[in-house]
């Protein structure tokens, strides 16, 4: 259950006592709390960070590491919801934020683009809408019809996203804490939170995403844990796969590291109903039809050197979820990414950051919390 990424991850920043009084607390002390952290620390916030865990060990070191622009939700679905001036500014937001990430990445990073895959005529038609609605808003994107190599047959159509790539997250997440210690913020790990006051903290940020912290009030639960499982199998000589790759809407998903494992995941909907469940476990079916689906593309049978579960939190408009938690205006939330946590975690952890020194982006008003409620704040 230890997953890959956690093998070989870089150290951690030395961890603090908790004591002492601080300008903003963060609970979690994943990618979403230590881009928040190391963004308030650099503005001379005073900052603590507190994780029930190890720094990047939850969700930010538990997923398949994919960086991808946008959200959960395709383009044009997005326009369609929320109009396409903010669409538009939502998905350049990402990019940038994409950018962002490589700088202070580095070789946690790796800028290889994305495709995602047609798996039948439908979803093919669906990619079209898409690429038309890319390219009528001058996003870039490509085009790839019957993909070849140990795709052909399987998938008809696949459009290209240059701006994606490929992430050591846990790599990323450490960098990111250290860099936020060297600034002056403090972690304290092993420990959890159970009441915003034991951070003793004027402003509190909850950046668990979908495992459950209890001090969100109303909002508690309507961020839907959700687990995903991933494997990472044996070491392969050939480079068979240049680019993270995800198709049949989101739920088959795999790449090749630099050390050439293929890290895959998906497979919720072989017992979808049971992987709404903050339990983090693996399952023999999903297991099974992950291991099944990596053989079949690589055409024999791959040792599996990894397994491992982690929690997302689904939210239904595939919006992330913002702002101030209704009913306790000092306590903020950045969660909500619905499997889009690499790049929207961090991106969010830094407009939250942004927002609590005073500096409200206009992508708020769609990340509000109190629309979970069914209001607007």
């Amino acid at each position: 259950m230890t997953p890959y990424w956690l093998a070989d991850a870089g150290p951690s920043p030395p961890a603090g006592n908790g004591v002492g009084h601080v300008e903003v607390g963060i609970v979690g002390a994943g990618i979403t709390g230590c881009a928040c952290a190391l963004a308030l620390a650099n503005a001379g916030v005073s900052v603590r960070v507190v994780d029930e865990r190890g720094i990047g060990e939850g969700a930010s070191g538990r997923n398949g590491g994919f960086a991808l622009r946008g959200t959960a939700a395709p383009y044009d679905e997005v326009v369609a919801s929320v109009g396409r001036e903010r669409a538009l500014a939502l998905w350049q937001w990402t990019e940038s934020e994409l950018r962002a990430m490589a700088e202070l990445g580095r070789d946690a990073f790796r800028p290889l683009g994305s495709l995602r895959l047609a798996a039948d005529g439908e979803e093919r038609e669906d990619l079209r809408d898409e690429l038309e609605a890319l390219h009528a808003d001058g996003l870039a994107a490509d085009w790839v019809d019957a993909p070849g190599g140990p795709l052909s047959g399987r998938f008809t159509a696949a459009i290209y996203h240059p701006t994606d790539g490929a992430l050591q997250p846990v790599r990323l997440v450490r960098r990111l804490a250290g860099r936020a210690s060297d600034a002056g913020a403090m972690f304290l790990t092993g420990h959890r939170i159970a009441d915003p006051g034991e951070l003793d903290a004027d402003v509190v940020v909850v950046a668990t995403d979908g495992y459950p912290s209890g001090l969100l009030g109303e909002l508690e639960g309507l961020i839907v844990p959700t687990r995903g499982q991933v494997i990472a199998t044996e070491t392969l000589s050939d480079r068979l796969f240049e680019t993270p790759h995800y198709g049949r809407h989101g739920f088959d998903y795999w790449h090749q590291t630099e050390d050439g494992r293929i890290v895959a995941g998906g497979f919720r909907d072989v017992s979808l109903d049971r992987e709404f469940t903050a339990e983090e476990a693996v399952t023999d079916d999903v297991q099974g039809a992950l291991s099944s689906f990596v053989n079949d593309l690589v055409g024999r049978e791959l040792r599996v050197d990894y397994r491992w579960a982690g929690i997302f939190g689904l939210v239904l408009d595939f919006l992330p979820v913002v702002g101030p938690v209704p009913g306790s205006p000092r306590t903020w939330v950045a969660a909500g990414y619905s499997g889009h946590g690499n790049v929207l975690g961090f991106a969010c952890g830094r407009l939250l950051a942004r927002a609590i020194l005073g500096d409200r982006d206009p992508l708020l008003d769609l990340f509000e919390p109190a629309r979970l409620l069914g209001e607007r704040a």
